[in-house]
């Protein structure tokens, strides 16, 4: 499906698609992972903006799936490969 980059930030947030389930991912400025959810279908900009925090230079990116358990799936396969700074490990 398709997948989207965008400033961590309201503004950046506001504009992603909410017509799909996503895996949504908050990266540092230089890259590192540092967290990994899933958003159901018309739920994506609230759950992200929940996480929002301080962090420059930082970037969302959201890639869609058909169904839910598609990206939990995924989201599952991100965390155990990544293992980011602040997802409880072991989910």
């Amino acid at each position: 499906m398709g997948t989207k980059k965008v400033k961590y930030n309201d503004s950046g947030i506001s504009g992603l698609p909410i017509d799909k389930p996503v895996l949504y991912r908050i990266e540092t400025k230089s890259g590192n992972l540092n967290y990994a959810g899933i958003a159901q279908r018309g739920q994506a900009q609230e759950r992200i903006s929940d996480h929002l925090g301080n962090i420059p230079g930082a970037t969302v990116q959201i890639e869609q799936f058909s169904s839910i358990d598609d990206a939990r799936k995924k989201e599952a396969r991100v965390i155990k490969r990544n293992q980011p700074k602040y997802n409880k490990q072991g989910k």
